[in-house]
């Protein structure tokens, strides 16, 4: 029996419900007022993958390449995030980031930062020497260090929420329990529940977007392949022991930020991520294994030529991994006396997906601090008249 059928056409439709597909949805309609929109998630509620399983920091801009979209995208990102979240009574809070240099060999790589934040319009930006480091934070150690006062800290997950409020109220339909199984070239998409016609589809499947985009034509390169980011947390303490944000200069051999320390909304205090290949795209549990995960992987010719550029870093993140007093260590740099007796009691440490988009050339990920390609939207349309053959896609990026 053939699958049921939408009886309306949609104009567009987006799958995924993370924070990007949601504000894709709300930008249609702003552009396109009275747009007939639906978006399509197979998880239960909004923002259960990676929108939901972050550090929660709204960046400066402070990273990339000056003249970039990643680097405009950023600046222009922030300054709407605190007015959307001002507007709609999301909790939020301009904490403030130091970048720490913790020698002077650091000092060039410093220098670097702060020339490109500066071109960037990184508001705010200085650099402050060791004195003024234990200014803004007393426990903090470092020759010199960035300080970016408008780097913030929200809850994305929440903010997620408050777009799906306003797509409810606009008329959006929103379907949730259904996952996408194909993107056809006739106009629409085949669901587990049935088929949905649209004009338009707009793939914002975050951890799956490679997927939909082949589904849908792309090329098989590149491919995302996963890592996932594990967190501790530290006890409540009288005197936080961190006021805002400290982070490690970047290394720029290498793909992610490092290590750092995040004092979050309610006062509590993390640190992380690490960075561990896994085999699975959502391997919030070290040991869960999906066997196309991981099939994908380990047969993607740029994971292994990443694995050979990076494999003592690799090693290192595995160690750090399995060792609290390791991981523990690591923010020690920064804030000297930390110990493992600082840590929460209990519980499971948080993780959250970092997947990275790997060419099949590659020899490292795309991922901060170099220019980002992180997993999240491509749209896709058909071309009128006659119907195409193929439909085209172009990709953007979003954190």
């Amino acid at each position: 029996m053939p699958a049921p059928t939408t009886a309306a056409t949609y104009d567009v439709a987006v799958v995924g419900a993370g924070i990007v597909g949601l504000a894709v949805a709300r930008e249609v309609l702003r552009r396109r007022p009275g747009a007939r929109v639906v978006v399509v998630e197979q998880e239960a509620d909004v923002a259960a993958h990676q929108t939901g399983h972050n550090s929660g920091v709204v960046h400066g801009g402070i990273y990339y390449q000056p003249g970039s979209l990643k680097a405009q995208l950023c600046v222009e990102g922030a300054r709407l995030m605190y007015d959307y979240c001002a507007e709609h009574g999301v909790a939020h809070e301009r904490s403030g980031k130091l970048i720490v240099a913790r020698h002077a060999g650091e000092l060039g790589r410093l220098d670097e930062l702060y020339r490109r934040g500066l071109a960037n319009q990184t508001p705010g930006l200085r650099r402050v020497d060791a004195d003024q480091v234990r200014e803004i934070e007393p426990h903090a150690v470092g020759v010199a260090a960035l300080h970016a006062p408008d780097t913030g800290i929200v809850d994305f997950a929440e903010v997620a929420r408050a777009i799906r409020r306003e797509l409810e109220v606009e008329g959006v339909d929103l379907r949730f329990d259904e996952q996408v199984l194909a993107i056809d070239e006739t106009g629409g998409l085949t669901t587990g529940r049935g088929r949905i016609r649209a004009r338009r589809v707009i793939a914002c499947a975050g951890l799956w977007a490679d997927r939909l985009a082949r589904a849908a034509g792309a090329d098989a390169n590149p491919r995302i392949v996963p890592f996932r980011g594990g967190y501790l947390a530290l006890r409540p303490t009288p005197e936080p022991i961190v006021r805002g944000m400290i982070y490690p200069v970047p290394d720029p051999e290498l793909p992610f930020l490092g290590v750092h320390l995040t004092r979050h909304l309610g006062g509590e205090v993390s640190l992380g991520p690490t960075a561990l290949l896994v085999a699975a795209r959502d391997a919030y549990a070290l040991g869960r294994v999906r066997g196309r995960d991981l099939w994908e992987s380990l047969t993607w010719p740029g994971t292994w030529r990443v694995a050979r550029r990076h494999w003592r870093a690799g090693a290192g993140e595995l160690l750090t991994a399995v060792s609290r007093r390791r991981f523990v260590a690591m923010a020690a740099e920064y804030v000297p006396g930390l110990t493992t007796a600082d840590l929460a009691p209990g519980g499971t440490p948080a993780s959250g997906p970092r997947p990275s988009i790997v060419t099949a050339r590659s020899s490292t990920t795309s991922s901060s601090p170099t220019p980002v390609s992180r997993p999240s939207c491509a749209m896709l349309r058909r071309r009128q008249p006659p119907p195409p053959s193929r439909w085209p896609v172009s990709s953007s990026t979003a954190r």
